[in-house]
């Protein structure tokens, strides 16, 4: 090959397009550092992954939580208010 700029529109003959396939398959391929490098590149975008989806897990458990309390709070306390009411309506006898 040629060490001359590359023009586009020269289309590669098949010795040129065998010779850089050559070069290339020269080199080995490290399986090792392939595998290595694809399981941790998988661990980390599963664990950002994971981490942001428990975060929005416990965001909406709150967001339900809340709500939930909101709708049974006023209960709760109109309950709780008439409890008192009647207990201090009572004789003290009666409450003990």
């Amino acid at each position: 090959m040629s060490s001359e700029p590359h023009d586009p529109r020269e289309i590669p003959t098949l010795t040129e397009t065998i010779e850089a396939g050559a070069e290339a398959a020269a080199r080995p391929f490290d399986f090792e550092a392939a595998h290595e490098a694809i399981l941790a590149e998988t661990l980390q975008s599963t664990d950002s992954l994971l981490r942001q989806a428990a975060r929005e897990i416990d965001a909406r458990r709150f967001e339900s939580l809340f709500e939930r309390l909101r709708a049974e709070l006023p209960a709760l306390v109109e309950r709780l208010m008439r409890e008192q009411t009647a207990a201090a309506g009572e004789p003290d006898e009666a409450r003990d």
